[in-house]
This record gives structure tokens, C-alpha cells and sequence, in this order.
């Protein structure tokens, strides 16, 4: 079966080449445009790995990965949280709010390929 990637992400350009990107790599994609929705989407169907946007409206990044990482049903569920904000303090925020991992924009679309296969472990 194809993993499902979860996308989160309130820019629609980065969505757009997000999806192309990774449909091209072998996913299928789920589009979420803000927190509220990325949650709406993953209780209708739990996708094999989110990419996290950190600033979203209605709800951010960090308080949707704290929410996720609260409810046991999704402790396996790898999420990689993507952002402008590359201080360091962040990146420590994420993975405290239970991020598996965190990754910077601009960002290699091989280097984040990369980083999707080793969390799904993938060859």
C-alpha cells in the first residue's frame, strides 16, 4: 500500500509544489490549509507521516503537534515540522512539543525526500 503523507501548510504555492514533489516520489498526498483542518484530517483518516507547517492560522504548528503527540492513538505517527523560523529555539520548541523531526525553508526537495523515507523507513 502507498503511504499517505499529510501536508499541512497555509501557503498554497508551497502546497502545490508539496504535492507534485511528493506524489512524483511515490505518496499519496492530504492537503490541510491551517491547524483546525490538519486535525479535522487526521481524525477522518491517519495518514503515514505529517509535514507540519509551525505558522498556521487558527491553529499553529506547535500547538497541533502538542495535540497530536497527547492523544496515544497517534504515538507512532511521524512529524516533520516545516518552518521559515530556523533559530534554534524553535527547532527546541518543536521537538519538545513531540516533533520527530524539523526542517528549515528553503529546504532541498531531495534532502526532504530523504528525511520522508528514513522516518517510514524506507530504503
Amino acid at each position: 500500500m502507498q503511504p499517505t503523507i499529510l501536508v499541512a501548510d497555509d501557503e498554497p504555492s508551497i502546497l502545490l509544489s508539496l504535492e507534485i514533489l511528493l506524489k512524483k516520489a511515490g505518496y499519496a498526498v492530504r492537503l490541510a490549509r491551517d491547524g483546525e483542518e490538519a486535525m479535522q484530517a487526521l481524525e477522518a483518516e491517519t495518514p503515514s507521516l505529517l509535514l507540519l507547517d509551525a505558522m498556521m492560522p487558527k491553529r499553529d504548528g506547535f500547538d497541533v503537534c502538542q495535540a497530536i503527540r497527547s492523544d496515544p492513538t497517534y504515538k507512532d505517527l511521524p512529524i516533520i515540522m516545516l518552518t521559515a523560523r530556523s533559530r534554534d529555539i524553535e527547532r527546541e520548541k518543536g521537538l519538545a512539543m513531540g516533533a520527530t523531526d524539523y526542517i528549515t525553508k528553503p529546504f532541498s526537495t531531495r534532502d526532504l525526500v530523504g528525511v520522508i523515507r528514513r522516518h517510514l523507513a524506507e530504503p
